[in-house]
């Protein structure tokens, strides 16, 4: 792919899991999209989701892999599908893509590979274990990696250097808190200078707040990268494992996120343009949503093309 694609503006897709429960997904435990994935009768809609958000706009479709790790799949005792979870969506996304007819980049999900929101403290092999495992699963099905909202520089190098070695560009995906520190407490223009890797291609917001995306802008812009967001809409503004989802396992009906977390309803794709074009302004090129935003609010974004 072009290095450069994202020094434009491009639209990036919405929320995957949060659409498909949405449209009907019954989740099992707390694999949630994944369940789409394990269960063929949803794979269909799997490829409609991802078709909405293409004809909304979307250039930059994300395979639906985020809860494709290792870790949640044997806590959900179903880990021996590992890797036809994480295939088949890389498959969905370019049955899409081929339905669609468009000339729509693939990225593919590499998540932080323990909790969302928090920091992986186990040691380095360990880590870069699971990111090696999921990414050559995912690799030659996507045109680049999207770090899926990690939470310290020691996972965005270790994920980086991984794609390096498999010859994929990777956008970066980075969560922050409401103090402008990821999780592990370092500023992003840390993590920037002590791990920059030449394969980085753009560098998002991912699974913050608008506010949050909002505020910490100014400083992604000083880093000289093209910069964005994949902005929830959750109510909560600072979302955390300690809030519990639910603790079902892959044989029990498990909950919505959004039981715990709550959702900015009334957040319209009106309003969801007037944040986009703030960050626009303030030099934003990559544009997208994350938890709770739907096509009509990739709708509304893409007409900042």
């Amino acid at each position: 792919m072009n290095l450069e694609f994202f020094k434009k503006t491009r639209i990036l897709d919405g929320g995957m899991g949060q659409e498909l429960l949405a449209r009907g997904l019954v989740s099992k435990g707390t694999l949630w999209s994944a369940s789409a994935i394990l269960e063929k009768k949803f794979h269909n809609l799997v490829t409609d989701v991802h078709l909405s958000f293409i004809n909304a706009g979307a250039e930059v479709i994300v395979t639906n892999t985020f809860v494709g790790r290792k870790i949640r799949l044997i806590e959900n005792k179903v880990e021996e599908h590992f890797n036809y979870i994480n295939e088949q969506a890389c498959i969905l996304a370019i049955k899409a893509k081929e339905i669609s007819k468009k000339n729509i980049l693939i990225a593919g999900s590499l998540p932080s590979q323990t909790d969302t929101y928090v920091e992986d403290k186990r040691d380095s092999t360990s880590i870069e274990k699971d990111f090696y495992e999921q990414a050559k699963i995912i690799g030659p099905h996507v045109d680049f990696f999207y770090l899926d909202v990690v939470s310290s520089g020691r996972e965005v190098d270790i994920a980086s250097n991984i794609a390096l070695k498999l010859n994929k560009p990777i956008l970066l995906g980075i969560h922050i808190k409401k103090n402008n520190l990821l999780p592990s407490n370092e500023t992003i223009s840390e993590v920037f200078r002590k791990y920059k890797n030449s394969n980085w291609i753009g560098l998002v917001t991912a699974c913050v707040s608008p506010e949050i995306a909002e505020n910490c802008s100014s400083e992604i812009k000083e880093l000289k990268i093209p910069f964005g967001f994949k902005a929830n809409l959750w109510k909560v503004d600072e979302p955390t494992p300690v809030q519990t989802f639910n603790t079902a396992k892959y044989d029990e009906v498990g909950t919505n996120p959004n039981v715990a977390l709550g959702k900015r309803a009334y957040v319209s794709g009106k309003l969801f343009y007037d944040f986009s074009k703030k960050l626009v302004e303030k030099g934003a090129t990559i544009l997208g949503g994350c938890c709770e935003t739907t096509p009509e609010h990739i709708k509304a974004i893409s007409q900042l093309k």
